[in-house]
């Protein structure tokens, strides 16, 4: 998907919404544990309630590798689910890699290549070589980690080198990458303060911020800030959305808390 069909997609859906797959077999109503595959039934039905109001899905991949290869079939089963029956929405997966040339070219390949994401979150620790093998896909983004939403958050990404702090240092770097023109950056909502001068050096990228909601990070901090003329936000929610219910009604109460999300968002796409 290019930036641009992106672009459309939320004004036409007058939304920013990125739901959240964080998919905890704990979590999920109990009489889907009688069910064949019990986390893509439960996919199914939270995008199926939520796909009219979001632009974005966003697997965390950990909760499916944590069930192991059923956990990959039922993450297969749900990508392809997204692409061939909603393939107007961008698709995100919350895989965090990063590692040198040759194997981040194989991480790039499995996730755009054999699933079929449109996206894949990189941690950028490892520098430029293992972050252009997955910027050489066309129409494919890459999601840098810049500053987020965890406390941890200041034990590196804060700290100064040079009276610059190291996450300023991550944007201004990762501007020089080849095809840094598919790089989106993400920035915690719990983290908003910090969006001005993050817009000061990418001031048209797309930034994905999850925290908003039950994290505590506020939608409107996030836009006061955040917003650029084309939107440039892909704003997260998971349990706030996915785990409204844990009963029989979940994916319709699950619809109902993303509409309340859309209709925040409507409000401030208005003011553009």
């Amino acid at each position: 998907m290019t930036t641009q069909q992106l672009i459309e997609q939320i004004k036409k859906k007058k939304s920013f919404l990125c739901v959240g797959l964080d998919v905890d077999l704990n979590k999920i109503p109990e009489f889907l544990l009688k069910e064949e595959d019990p986390i893509f039934s439960f996919n199914k039905a939270i995008i199926d309630a939520t796909h009219h109001l979001a632009v974005a899905y966003k697997p965390n991949i950990a909760f499916f590798e944590a069930y192991g290869i059923k956990g990959w079939q039922s993450l297969k089963k749900t990508i392809d689910y997204i692409n061939d029956k909603y393939p107007e929405v961008f698709t995100i997966a919350d895989a965090k890699r990063g590692d040198i040339g040759n194997t981040s070219k194989m991480y790039a390949k499995a996730f755009f290549e054999d699933l079929g994401f449109d996206s894949v979150t990189i941690a950028p620790y490892m520098g430029k070589d293992s972050v252009e093998p997955f910027l050489s896909f066309a129409d494919k983004h890459t999601i840098l980690l810049a500053l987020t939403s965890n406390e941890g958050a200041f034990d590196f990404q804060t700290k100064k080198i040079d009276g610059t702090e190291l996450y300023k240092h991550v944007l201004e770097t990762s501007k020089s990458y080849e095809n840094a023109q598919n790089l989106m950056y993400v920035v915690g909502a719990t983290k908003a303060e910090y969006l001005k001068e993050i817009r000061q050096i990418v001031p048209e990228s797309f930034l994905l911020v999850p925290g908003v909601g039950a994290q505590g990070g506020s939608l409107e901090d996030v836009c006061k800030y955040g917003m650029t003329k084309d939107c440039g936000l892909l704003v997260n929610s998971s349990r706030g959305i996915i785990y409204a219910s844990n009963k029989a009604d979940f994916a319709e109460v699950a619809g109902q808390k993303a509409q309340e999300l859309q209709r925040q968002m409507e409000s401030f796409l208005e003011n553009l």
